[in-house]
């Protein structure tokens, strides 16, 4: 396994080489004979324990386990202790994904303050199997049947071309100890089932299973690599990126032979789990949309958009009399003027002063709201017909802002004006209002 290992490190992992590498290490056989073959290739190791504080007088002498085992051999090492039970409950999380979390950044926190190079962990083939069963069993694509990666960011897992079996067979030909966490044998959590139910009946049925597995995993790797390339060819072609937004033609979108399979490689990384609804999402009128945690995607008459969801703002800001300039919900500037100009502004409106009445108020649009267009001569139109006309999307909706007097429109901010406080012949006073 030694020399296995030094190969495959040399062909794949040449940049660990003289780096200076923190080892993940629990005191399970994994663990160990990871340090053990790391110190027989005389790389530059570091130990992490971290004690979880789940099992009692279990944890604290994997703990002093460790310890010893780093004393013996003159290897660094640091270890921490966590209140995870408190991290669970506290965040709402499972005890798995709390232990996930509290560690990962441990690990980082460490890596920068001690200028460590690289994380590497003791995953193996058996824990890519458990991981393609798992997401197997839940319903993926193919990245989840992949396994698990060899390296992400900083993070390295060196021992995944080897199986459970040559991990204990090289611990018991170098007298290796370790320590046996009795949660293993419990079945309360999937991947432990999957382990002592699932993965012995496959192994039973053929001999060569793990290096048929291994084999199958490259060519779902390399099914993924292409995949991706495709998708990054046809991205160009049929998604427009503007600003914070992901406008994707539905159109040149429905013309691909599989263009589901498209969507679910640009969208799986933004959270979405609800696939059908997206699917349909294409068929349905203006203005549906699907949420995950942080995004939405909303259907705009020929086009998908993909944004992050905003944080919820104050809709209404008051603008006293005499005050010149505002700075939320974003620079507005009032000054008095002798004249007009011809030329249209967008972003700004001349005012008879004398038709406002004060404080002035910013807010969004809200159903009902009405104004008489500039240069309609007072007809009357609702705002929410204005923005159909001007085939406005729901974020942009969204996102327009009025200036109020009263409870009259004066300006749908930076589109349309209100003839009713036009500057006319006999006006006094201008007001010009800008957006800055």
């Amino acid at each position: 396994m030694l020399l296995k290992l030094q190969k495959h490190l040399n062909q794949n992992l040449p940049f660990l080489q003289d780096k200076k590498l923190l080892l993940a290490v629990s005191g399970g056989i994994d663990s160990m004979v990871l340090v053990h073959l790391f110190q027989k290739l005389n790389y530059d190791i570091t130990i992490a324990h971290c004690n979880f504080g789940l099992r009692g007088d279990e944890s604290d002498g994997d703990e002093n386990f460790i310890k010893d085992y780093a004393s013996k051999n003159n290897i660094k090492i640091f270890v921490t202790h966590f209140d995870t039970n408190k991290y669970a409950l506290d965040f709402k999380l499972s005890i798995q994904l709390s232990a996930r979390q509290l560690r990962y950044n441990w690990f980082y926190d460490l890596m920068k303050e001690k200028q460590l190079d690289y994380l590497l962990t003791a995953h193996h083939l058996d824990d890519s199997l458990e991981t393609f069963l798992i997401n197997l069993s839940r319903g993926t694509g193919i990245e989840g049947l992949t396994g698990i990666p060899q390296q992400n960011d900083k993070i390295i897992r060196p021992l995944l071309p080897f199986s459970r079996n040559e991990i204990e067979e090289y611990a018991k030909e170098n007298n290796i100890s370790w320590r046996e966490d009795s949660s293993n044998a419990s079945n309360k959590y999937l991947r432990n089932k999957l382990r002592h139910d699932v993965v012995p009946v496959l192994k039973s049925l053929n001999t060569s299973f793990m290096d048929s597995f291994q084999d199958t995993l490259i060519h779902l790797q390399q099914t993924q690599s292409l995949a991706e390339d495709a998708s990054v060819l046809v991205y160009k072609q049929v998604v427009t990126e503007k600003e914070n937004q992901k406008h994707i033609n539905i159109n040149e979108l429905k013309r691909l032979p599989n263009y589901k399979a498209y969507l679910y490689q640009w969208l799986n990384p933004f959270g979405f789990t609800a696939w059908y609804d997206i699917y349909e999402l294409s068929d349905s009128q203006s203005g549906k949309q699907v949420l995950s945690d942080g995004y939405r995607l909303l259907k705009d008459r020929e086009y998908l958009i993909l944004e992050p969801i905003e944080e919820p703002v104050t809709n209404v800001y008051e603008i006293p009399e005499g005050i010149t300039e505002i700075s939320q919900p974003f620079p507005i500037r009032l000054i008095s003027v002798n004249k007009t100009l011809k030329k249209i502004e967008n972003n700004a409106i001349y005012v008879d002063a004398a038709t406002l009445k004060f404080p002035l108020f910013a807010r969004k649009w809200q159903e009902g709201d009405y104004f008489c267009p500039a240069g309609m001569k007072g007809q009357r139109k609702k705002v929410s017909k204005y923005f159909k006309d001007e085939k406005m999307s729901l974020s942009e909706k969204e996102k327009t802002w009025l200036l109020c007097s009263g409870d009259q429109v004066v300006w749908i901010i930076n589109k349309r004006a209100d003839e009713r406080f036009k500057v006319t012949s006999q006006t006094t006073q201008i007001l010009k209002i800008e957006v800055l």
